[in-house]
Parts: structure tokens; C-alpha cells; sequence
């Protein structure tokens, strides 16, 4: 999604959406169901998804439009904290 690379899934982080929220959420197992979106277990990969806006147009998230500021925010926290356990 960031770099637009190919990667084994067990190499790659996955976003999914909460749908009683609304909200992008980590799911570093990746073993929560539903749809969701994938991107590399890299910083510079992950900005690039998040500066692009590339989670809105992601088929697994179905946002329909960027995502605010704050929740980018958000979003760009949780998955730093996640990569810092890793």
C-alpha cells in the first residue's frame, strides 16, 4: 500500500476496519476477520501509505475518502508502537 512492494503476508502489518467505529484499526496478527488492507513492517512504507492517503482508496478498508488529520494521528501512533514491539 505505501511502497506498493510484494510481500508474504506474514511479513506485512494489517489494517482493518472497525465497523461499529468506523476507525483504522492495527491488527498485527492479522487474524481478526473481515476485509482489510495491507502494508510493510517498514516506517518509511508506512508514511508513505498514510502521506499518499492510500488507505481511503484501499479496497479492503472501503473508507470513501481520506481519512482526518487526527486520525491519521491516530492511526500513525498505534502502528509506531506496534513496529516498536516487533
Amino acid at each position: 500500500m505505501g511502497c506498493r512492494g510484494r510481500a508474504a503476508k506474514r511479513d506485512l502489518l494489517r489494517l482493518r476496519l472497525e465497523v461499529a467505529s468506523g476507525r483504522v484499526a492495527v491488527d498485527p496478527p492479522g487474524g481478526s476477520g473481515g476485509r482489510g488492507a495491507y502494508v510493510h513492517r517498514d516506517h518509511a512504507c508506512v508514511e508513505a501509505a498514510l502521506r499518499r492517503g492510500a488507505l481511503a482508496v484501499a479496497r479492503g478498508l472501503r473508507l470513501g475518502g481520506r481519512l482526518p488529520r487526527e486520525e491519521v494521528d491516530r492511526l500513525r501512533t498505534r502502528i509506531e508502537e506496534v513496529l516498536a514491539q516487533a
